[in-house]
């Protein structure tokens, strides 16, 4: 069993969670762009989550976790000192962290919080390290500090305009290279319309992207093939074989339609119990 030692709520609508979970094995082998999957109880399903942060020596995992549908939302009202039945990991092939040189890490909504030990580990090697972080709004903009103590240059873009940038990460990105600074790589964690937006812009400019793939996941080692992408022209198992893949070669449209296969079946599900972030209310 695997217990809850710190829960904080980051965002309240939509509702976003941050988890700081006792997985000793899995703290003692993770590394930056890794992942777990998760299983409250024995009737729960089994999801991949991206790890956010770990700490060896106190042997934890941190998750976070947006209420996006019905075992979200169940994860989400978990309180501290309850346990998850399954935490396994790490899995996935761990972020390549080298001196690049000038480096920008790129996280949208939720995928700040996957992206931060990625942009952690690139800085502690010594590169520049220059963040972008959207959201909709300034309201649901999450790790705005903990981002800014690790880079050198930090760039917040809102749809909305209300902080940052008026407009998507890439307006932010787009501000950076106005600059005239030279990027050597990128990473971009977050929505895959978002991940697909940044890869369009950097393509013709021949700015190595890698971004962190998020499909349907069944058992995580490969065996299902649930998780599978073109790449390249190949299929790819995200779980075995990423979640990173060059931005460049993903057939992002191909990852969006299998995202979509089970959309009708969740929202069943989420009207099915009281799932409000544990407040009782319906969605």
């Amino acid at each position: 069993m695997y217990r809850v030692v710190k829960k904080k709520q980051l965002v309240s609508a939509p509702c976003i969670v941050l988890l700081e979970v006792e997985a000793p094995a899995v703290a003692a082998k993770v590394e930056p762009g890794q992942f777990v999957m998760v299983r409250m109880d024995e009737q729960s399903e089994r999801i991949p989550l991206t790890v956010a942060d770990f700490d060896r020596e106190k042997g934890t995992i941190t998750i976070v976790i947006q209420d996006v549908g019905y075992s979200s939302a169940m994860i989400n009202s978990m309180e501290e000192g309850s346990f998850f039945l399954d935490f396994v990991g790490p899995l996935g092939v761990p972020t390549e962290i080298e001196n690049y040189g000038t480096v920008v890490c790129i996280g949208g909504g939720l995928g700040v919080a996957p992206v931060y030990p990625i942009a952690r580990a690139l800085k502690e090697a010594g590169n520049r390290l220059i963040s972008v972080i959207g959201a909709r709004s300034e309201d649901i903009l999450i790790l705005e500090d903990e981002m800014r103590a690790i880079s050198d240059e930090l760039v917040i873009a809102t749809d909305d305009g209300t902080k940052g940038v008026k407009g998507f990460v890439t307006n932010g990105l787009e501000q950076i290279l106005a600059q005239g600074t030279k990027i050597d790589a990128i990473w971009a964690v977050g929505p895959v319309v978002m991940m697909r937006s940044v890869a369009n812009f950097t393509r013709p400019l021949g700015i190595k992207t890698i971004v962190s793939m998020n499909p349907i996941m069944v058992d995580g080692t490969g065996m299902c093939g649930a998780c599978r992408l073109s790449v390249g022209n190949e299929t790819k198992f995200a779980c075995v074989d990423g979640p990173e893949f060059d931005g460049h070669l993903v057939d992002f449209d191909l990852a969006m339609k299998r995202l979509s296969f089970y959309k009708d079946e969740e929202e069943r599900a989420k009207v099915s119990k009281d799932c409000d972030c544990g407040k009782g209310g319906q969605h």
